[in-house]
């Protein structure tokens, strides 16, 4: 027989054998065995909650917070800080085998050079002020002036009517917060010929602001406590008063970058992103905002990295910089982005001071279930605020809502559609005692006392808080990297709200990230 037939029939013959094995071994002859996209999601997130744990993830803060310290002090986008914790989570990530890669840009560096309020008559004393970001400077030493309250209304000190009852020239403006944003109302101060403006709170907790941008600012800005402002415009209604008014801010074009770092496979049409701001703020090393974000995140992806799992869809992780300053890195991100670059991104979930020590848990209000400010992000966003939810109800751990105002690095992605949420644990807020009584901690004060200042270190870390979201971004890069189908499930009324009665206290709105706040 000719060699080649022999070998044909020996082919045919061993096919004849093993063809009862194949379709013993499909239940679906002729077709492979069907992925269970449910099944591999709930197997890799319940791993990885395992797995991932706070315990773990403080070993990154306590490389930030050593970061920090070698390098003036803080982490802030454009600083030595930052450069070495970019690099620090490039490295533990490329080493993971995960496809890493930096995304440069530039930006106006910040740093607070002076912030300094006193009256001088008719009693003096100091008052605690905060310069707003991408404020103009006064000259050294300050300037001394006759503080001018602003009438209060609806929009107090938004248009030129409000400054038409008294003259402001060469005077600092005293101003209410709310009814459009900061920047709009220094710069219509300064069209009534103010030489600087006060902003104060119209909640309790501290202002720390922004204008948005360098060109926005027309007069030297600061922002006060509601109290503090309250008690200044008694005075000013008293009588006279004069105050000493300094507010210095370095402004310097400098580099940057975000890291992004994605899994080798999975389907990038269906693409799963997380995120959290790797920067801090120049005042300390930023440990809770946002080392604590930055480092849940990080553990999670090496954990991803050591699983068995083959995610069917692509995971993609973004450590965001200048965020501080506007979201910048965020924003730069998603302006580069394709039409078909974003209609491939499923969803977007962002982790941002998930640890705060007198902190409440709260859940990004993706629906405007709790009808508190802002509305409903892009569709989806409802179903991820629902899937958190869910998972921490199983935990057993209390949760409320919070306002889904876009003033965090979720904000360019809902902009231009993609579903979004995520969770935070509170900032300059401050605590109620109906949340104290859920949650812990101590009514009356901030969510995160240190929030912006130098305590912002090691010791600003609550262990459960921390640990709660870890396993809360663990369950989500599990289910998600597998299984997209319940951002098609319709919510149920009721199941996207957070704790029963909480009411969405938007806790975790962060003046100053951002959007130009009101």
């Amino acid at each position: 027989m000719h060699a080649t037939r022999r070998r044909a029939i020996a082919v045919v013959a061993a096919t004849a054998l093993a063809t009862p094995l194949l379709l013993a071994a499909s239940p679906h002859p002729g077709r492979p065995a069907p992925h269970d996209p449910g099944k591999e999601a709930a197997k890799l997130s319940k791993e990885l909650v395992r797995k991932a744990s706070a315990r773990d993830a403080y070993r990154h803060l306590q490389q930030f917070q050593a970061i920090a310290d070698s390098t003036d002090g803080h982490r802030a986008a454009g600083s030595l800080g930052h450069d070495a914790s970019a690099a620090y989570v490039y490295r533990q990530l490329q080493r993971a085998g995960y496809k890493v890669s930096y995304e440069n840009f530039r930006f106006t560096y910040t740093e607070t050079l002076a912030e300094k309020l006193a009256v001088v008559t008719p009693t003096p004393r100091d008052v605690t002020i905060k310069a707003m970001t991408y404020t103009p400077s006064t000259e050294v030493g300050g300037l001394t002036a006759a503080l001018v309250a602003v009438p209060v209304d609806g929009t107090t000190g938004c248009e030129a009517t409000d400054y038409a009852s008294t003259t402001f020239t060469g005077k600092i403006a005293l101003i209410k917060r709310g009814g459009c944003s900061f920047a709009e109302k220094q710069a219509a101060a300064a069209d009534a010929g103010a030489a600087g403006a006060v902003i104060y709170n119209n909640v309790e907790g501290a202002l720390s602001g922004t204008l948005g941008e360098v060109a926005a600012g027309r007069i030297p800005t600061g922002g006060l406590t509601q109290a503090e402002g309250e008690k200044l415009a008694a005075d000013v209604a008293g009588g006279e008063v004069t105050v000493s008014f300094e507010i210095r801010e370095l402004q310097e074009d400098r580099p940057t970058r975000n890291v992004i770092a994605e899994t080798p496979g999975g389907s990038t049409a269906r693409t799963v992103m997380l995120g959290a701001h790797l920067d801090s703020v120049t005042e300390g090393p930023g440990i809770n905002d946002n080392g604590s974000g930055s480092a849940g995140l990080l553990e999670v992806a090496l954990d991803l990295a050591k699983s068995k799992s083959k995610p069917a869809n692509k995971v993609r992780f973004a450590w965001w910089s200048a965020e501080e300053n506007g979201l910048i890195g965020s924003e730069k991100y998603v302006a580069a982005l394709s039409e078909k670059q974003r209609e491939q991104i499923a969803l977007y979930l962002n982790f941002d001071m998930i640890a705060s020590p007198n902190g409440v848990q709260f859940v990004f209000d993706g629906d405007n279930s709790d009808e508190v400010g802002e509305g409903p992000g892009p569709e989806g966003s409802a179903q991820l605020e629902r899937d958190i939810n869910k998972f921490l109800d199983g935990k057993g751990k209390p949760h409320d809502g919070t306002d889904f105002t876009g003033r965090s690095d979720y904000g360019p992605f809902i902009e231009v559609g993609i579903p979004s949420g995520g969770t935070d644990t509170g900032a300059e807020g401050i605590k109620t005692a109906a949340q104290a009584e859920v949650f812990g901690g101590e009514a009356g004060i901030a969510y995160d006392p240190c929030y912006h200042a130098a305590c912002d270190d090691l010791d600003n870390i609550d262990m459960g808080h921390f640990d709660t979201n870890i396993d809360v971004i663990a369950n989500a890069v599990g289910t998600y990297a597998h299984d997209l189908r319940s951002l098609t499930r319709p919510v149920t009324p009721g199941t996207g709200t957070g704790t029963p009665g909480s009411g969405g206290s938007g806790g975790g709105l962060r003046e100053g990230h951002g959007r130009v706040a009101e």
